[in-house]
């Protein structure tokens, strides 16, 4: 945990930011509710798969900035997520905003064309974050949707 916010949940979005840093085991669902997968006859509407995810706490650039987050697989190149200090998110080339709730976890919002995607993420415990996704389609329906819980990788203390 960050040494500004020894409290947990993390209180602040930096502190939140902080905590996020690490290697973690993820285990993802994914949900897809379509008249195909309806149809079908059993799983189709579901899927399961475990990843690596290395998130890194990238330090403010300027003053507008509380910093930001450089996440991606394992092994592959990272996504920057950069949040200001009045809810902007930026994600690469689409922007959105942020929140952070009262109970400790962090929402955010992309807008993906007409859609939307909104993510929230939580800490059960330091090193077990969960994560939730719902896309809204412009038309109202839903679209995919995700629960990912994740347990960060921790070194062993040396004897």
């Amino acid at each position: 945990m960050s040494a500004t916010s020894p409290d947990f949940p993390p209180a602040t979005i930096e502190a939140f930011l902080r905590s996020c840093a690490g290697e973690w085991m993820a285990l993802r669902s994914r949900f897809a509710p379509t008249a195909a997968a309806e149809a079908g006859d059993g799983d189709e509407w579901h899927t399961s798969e475990r990843g690596e995810l290395v998130v890194a706490f990238l330090e403010p650039g300027d003053a507008s900035s509380i910093g930001g987050l450089s996440v991606g697989p394992k092994g592959e190149p990272p996504r920057r997520l950069l949040f200001s200090a009045d809810g902007v998110l930026q994600a690469g080339d689409q922007h959105g905003r942020w929140l952070l709730w009262p109970d400790g976890s962090l929402e955010l919002v992309l807008a993906q064309g007409a859609d939307e995607l909104r993510e929230r993420i939580w800490f059960n415990k330091p090193n077990l974050r969960l994560r939730s996704t719902v896309e809204q389609r412009a038309d109202g329906s839903l679209g995919r949707a995700s629960f990912s819980s994740e347990i960060r990788r921790v070194s062993r203390p040396s004897a």
